[in-house]
């Protein structure tokens, strides 16, 4: 083992013929570790680092000025790459030669998912070890994802470009499930019906599946202002196109330009009444923000394998009918519904572990942040016999990773908000209905009538029984009890502002009083459903 040397004293000594040398570094570091900044990058050095001292270059020359004796330093530039690290041999630290003691030492080199996945198609398949772990990804809830821990072992068998389909399931008690589904699955399925709850998705399909035919679901009533025509259970809508139709008028008289769909509708008929069909049909415009309930009309009953339906357009709504052999647990199996909602490619790295070799799985390089390293342990296989290997196609994706999914690549549309309501012209207010009237009339007998025995209860010197507390605290403080010699007839006239003569009161009641808005009436019913508590204290 060499001696303690301070760092520039060992380079200006090494002999570049007996490179590469090893070092350790022994002191001259604060707090177990001394961090320098070169060019950007952060360099540490801390106490028991090994460093591999490849080659030495010029990084800068001191000089000496003749005239003046001033010396400075020249830099000649200097740079930091991937696990190789050009510094100063200035820096205050210093180092061992230990290079006997680690003649077999290997530097590994870290290598993230995309370094990976760029190396030369040669390296594979090879043996690596994760140095680091996926830890806070929250984008897998897969089998494999959980084999994915630091130290462990994996084959990588190879490196390309896979076509996959993200799938969603209908919510359900247990909430939805998201799925990537690898080109190759190789189970059977039958296509499902759609349903829309707009005609804005409507729209959407039909841009993606020309000549869309649906059923109508639910009754829709007509609103002539807003060009929303009736639909009735049972009609048939092929969706012929899209087109600009005249809406409501704006405040200049002329008529709004709204998008609508464009569809030919026709009633569900009998087997002997298809010759009729033609006859019966109409054209119907449907505005995009108008809400309605359909459900897809398929013409066939056929299972498909996966890649013949990644092949036309998209969404469609499937269920699994057969599974995929190849797979130990087809996940898809099972489950009542499920939606192909796109297509995409991700670069992907086929690996599987170490105890079963031949059972593979894809790990998305996009979606991993890990880092893993290549070691040279012995592939878990004959050098002559390289197993079949079998290929996890589904993978089952959160929630996370599909709205992240969507960020990235996605471009979510939203549908035409529905334009305002016209406002009624005053002479469009409707009239109060004849039943309203009858029990506005009805309503202001009653109140005359209480008015009329309230007056004559007190003329008679009889107390009403006391009302409850008044409900609205802010009104003005109760008038002083009348002085002697004034009746209390008198008193109620001349004192009390909170109940009007019942001549007022059976106006305002008729709708008689200069406003007939239902503030007015109801203060005066308000006021009048405890006409003592302003009498008496």
């Amino acid at each position: 083992m060499g001696d303690l040397q301070a760092l520039r004293v060992f380079i200006s000594c090494l002999d570049q013929q007996s490179l590469p040398r090893i070092l350790q570094v022994c002191s001259g570091v604060y707090f177990q570790g001394s961090i320098y900044e070169l060019s950007g990058s952060e360099v540490c050095l801390s106490t028991g680092d090994l460093l591999k001292i490849i080659g030495l270059e010029l990084l800068s020359v001191s000089c000496e000025e003749i005239e003046t004796g001033a010396s400075f330093e020249l830099p000649t530039g200097y740079s930091v790459r991937k696990n190789v690290v050009k510094f100063p041999s200035s820096l205050e630290v210093e180092v061992q030669d230990v290079t006997e003691q680690f003649q077999d030492l290997v530097f590994i080199t870290p290598l993230s998912m995309t370094e990976v996945a760029s190396q030369p198609m040669e390296s594979f398949p090879t043996m690596a070890e994760i140095l680091e772990s996926p830890e806070g990804n929250t984008f897998f809830n897969c089998s494999w994802f959980e084999e994915l821990q630091r130290g462990r072992r994996l084959v990588l068998h190879s490196y390309g470009t896979t076509t996959m389909i993200l799938a969603s399931t209908p919510k359900g008690r247990k909430g939805k499930q998201y799925f990537i589904i690898s080109e190759s699955y190789g189970g059977r399925m039958r296509r499902r019906a759609r349903e829309f709850g707009s005609v804005y998705e409507l729209h959407l399909a039909s841009s993606q599946s020309p000549g869309l035919k649906v059923s109508v679901t639910r009754h829709c009533e007509a609103v002539e202002e807003e060009g929303m025509p009736a639909l009735s259970v049972g009609e048939q809508l092929e969706v012929l196109g899209m087109a600009l139709m005249d809406g409501l008028k704006d405040s200049s008289g002329a008529a709004q330009k709204i998008e609508s769909l464009i569809c030919k509708q026709t009633m569900e008929l009998d087997d002997e009444d298809e010759e009729d069909e033609e006859d019966d049909s109409k054209e119907i415009s449907l505005p995009l923000f108008m809400a309605g309930h359909f459900v897809e009309k398929l013409s066939d009953n056929k299972k498909y394998k996966l890649t013949d339906l990644a092949s036309s357009s998209l969404p469609l709504d499937i269920k699994v009918m057969t599974r995929d052999k190849e797979l130990e647990k087809d996940p898809l199996m099972g489950l009542p519904a499920l939606k192909l909602e796109e297509t995409f490619t991700e670069t992907t790295v086929l690996t599987s572990l170490p105890n079963k070799p031949d059972w593979c799985f894809e790990l998305p390089v996009r979606w991993l942040q890990m880092s893993l390293c290549f070691t040279s342990d012995h592939l878990p296989w004959s050098s002559n016999e390289s197993p079949e290997l079998h290929v996890e196609t589904v993978t089952e994706v959160t929630e996370k990773f599909y709205y992240e999914y969507h960020k990235l690549i996605s471009k979510i549309e939203e549908p035409p908000p529905r334009p305002p309501k016209r406002k009624p012209a005053s002479s469009e207010v409707p009239k109060k209905s004849p039943k309203s009237e009858s029990k506005l009339s009805n309503l202001s007998s009653a109140v005359t009538k209480q008015l009329d025995n309230l007056s004559l209860g007190l003329t008679k010197g009889r107390r009403a029984p006391a009302p409850p507390p008044p409900k609205d605290t802010s009104v003005q403080p109760p008038p002083l009890l009348p002085r002697k010699g004034i009746s209390t007839a008198e008193s109620v006239s001349a004192h009390n502002t909170y109940v009007k003569s019942p001549t007022v009161a059976h106006k305002a009641a008729q709708g008689l009083s200069d406003s007939d808005s239902d503030h007015d009436y109801e203060s005066i019913e308000e006021t009048l459903k405890n006409p003592h508590e302003s009498l008496f204290y």
